[in-house]
């Protein structure tokens, strides 16, 4: 049996470049550092100061886009709107645990 000195990188783990990402993404190179400044897109820098993007970070921008599109929103009030969709899946996902912990289904008083 043998045993891997090291993890190969999974679907999470690839990462790509800044100018991978944007053209995968749709984007221009600047709008995605624009979006990282904003914080909206969560990057990671290697030792050289590049930007290296997870693959989830390519439904952030579609995500983006879509709210710019449908909303007409700024970048800057994205960056709110993101957070409260993030917080409200959040809650629906513990109400959803919590409701299917109950016993015998019965309702809340």
């Amino acid at each position: 049996m043998t045993y891997p000195l090291v993890r190969r990188p999974g679907p999470s783990t690839v990462r790509l470049d800044l100018a991978t990402f944007s053209r995968v993404a749709g984007i221009h190179p600047e709008m995605a550092r624009r979006l990282a400044a904003l914080g909206l897109l969560e990057p990671v820098r290697d030792s050289a100061g590049e930007l290296w993007f997870a693959r989830d970070q390519l439904l952030a921008v579609a995500r983006i886009r879509r709210l710019r599109m449908s909303l007409g929103l700024n970048y800057s009030s994205l960056g709110l709107v993101v957070d409260l969709l993030d917080r409200v899946a959040e809650l629906e996902r513990q109400l959803r645990v919590t409701s299917s912990r109950r016993i015998g289904g019965t309702p809340w008083i």
